[in-house]
């Protein structure tokens, strides 16, 4: 890709897409940590002397302008954190008001648009919205990790038409997810949890043959006990999933690695009844909804003298404090890793998880974008990442 190291900026209008997809109640920011992972970025552009134009989504609008994914509570809390006025307009990105702003722009001056995904044209990387937003600026800058598995206009389609550059946070993105590939340092331990086994294959069939262990936790342990042969219960389970789960097992039982106990309830719900059981001996009527605490222990003890590890994916219903202690459990082991263990969160679930225990901090790198996460880990090409060739 090319970054930043020797882009010039100076006296330009520089288009950047960033991540903005954050929490909003009542239009105001409930979690900026997007917002203050793409300020490494826009205060090195404004220190070379650029005009800043920023382009993101947020939500899924079902087309034109909707108030409630409206991007403007987010510019007082930019203005915060740049300590400089932030100019928003409301609207499409696409309308004369925003050619007009941006046409006025000096060195330093920032400009947010409105959610482009208000523009009919974006999810269809449709060119001659490609070109209204190229004619925007001198320059384009991708920074949106989270957004650069989609071939969307403002993602990939203005890139052909401006000279550009991958931004510092995609730029550091890629490369922590590479050393997950890229002879990754033994022992290399991964964790693959989450609701469906159907959401995470091409993860697990591309990490498998480079790993030394793979612990699998979440509702899609089922789909491999019941693989096994198991008794799940009520637990969730992807039937179509099932013989696939079983070949897995059968060319990698050596890597792969099952709960052999599990916290089950007889409802889905925080106040359920619980009890632990076997793994593989769910109750009828009964549900498997987190690891169990032998689990826990065995996972804890698989991570220790790790030297690589990645984690995607909750060990159970986390949300609930009932089903909660496995993914703690997991988080501690993981944080616990300290300095001599190159450790990757991948994003969504896990994310949230790491920040709720409060130990976000001890890991080596946290992923800003789920989605594309997972498909840079399958072996997948990013059309954003590509356009910055």
């Amino acid at each position: 890709m090319q970054t930043l190291e020797n882009f010039d900026v100076q006296g330009k209008k520089v288009l950047v897409r960033v991540d903005y997809n954050v929490p909003l109640k009542g239009g105001v920011v409930q979690d900026d940590t997007r917002i203050t992972a793409s300020l490494p970025t826009l205060q090195k552009l404004l220190d070379g002397g650029a005009a800043l134009i920023l382009t993101s989504h947020l939500g899924r609008p079902k087309g034109g302008y909707e108030e409630q994914f409206s991007l403007k509570g987010i510019a007082p809390v930019l203005e915060g954190h740049l300590g400089r006025p932030v100019r928003f307009v409301e609207g499409l990105p696409s309308s004369n008001e925003v050619a007009q702003a941006a046409a006025g722009l000096k060195a330093g001056d920032v400009l947010l648009l409105d959610n482009v995904r208000f523009e009919e044209g974006e999810e269809k990387n449709d060119q001659a919205l490609n070109g209204k937003l190229a004619a925007l600026a001198d320059a384009f800058v991708l920074d949106a990790f989270g957004s650069a598995h989609r071939a969307h206009s403002s993602v990939s389609g203005v890139a052909a038409g401006l000279p550009h550059a991958a931004g510092l946070l995609l730029q550091r993105e890629v490369d922590a997810l590479n050393r997950l590939t890229e002879n990754p340092q033994s022992p290399y331990v991964v964790i693959i949890g989450g609701a469906k086994v159907s959401d995470k294959i091409k993860v697990i069939e591309n990490l498998l043959p480079k790993v030394d262990k793979m612990l699998i936790g979440g509702g899609m342990m089922f789909t491999f006990i019941k693989a096994r042969g198991g008794q799940i219960g009520k637990s969730l389970v992807e039937d179509d999933q099932v013989d696939y789960a079983r070949g897995l097992l059968d060319r990698y039982g050596d890597k792969l690695t099952l709960p052999t106990d599990a916290v089950a309830a007889d409802q889905f719900a925080e106040d359920a009844q619980t009890q632990v059981v076997p793994a593989d001996q769910i109750p009828d009527g009964w549900m498997g909804l987190d690891i169990g605490p032998d689990t826990q222990q065995a996972y804890a003890e698989a991570l220790k003298g790790a030297k690589t590890v990645f984690w995607n994916g909750p060990m159970g219903v986390f949300e609930m404090s009932a089903f909660a202690a496995g993914t703690n459990a997991v988080a501690a082991a993981v944080a616990g890793l300290g300095e001599g263990a190159y450790t990757v969160i991948g994003g969504g679930d896990s994310v949230s998880a790491i920040n709720k225990s409060g130990q976000a901090d001890k890991v080596s790198h946290i992923s800003t974008g789920g989605g594309a996460s997972l498909e840079l880990l399958e072996g997948k090409e990013l059309p954003g990442v590509k356009a910055m060739a």
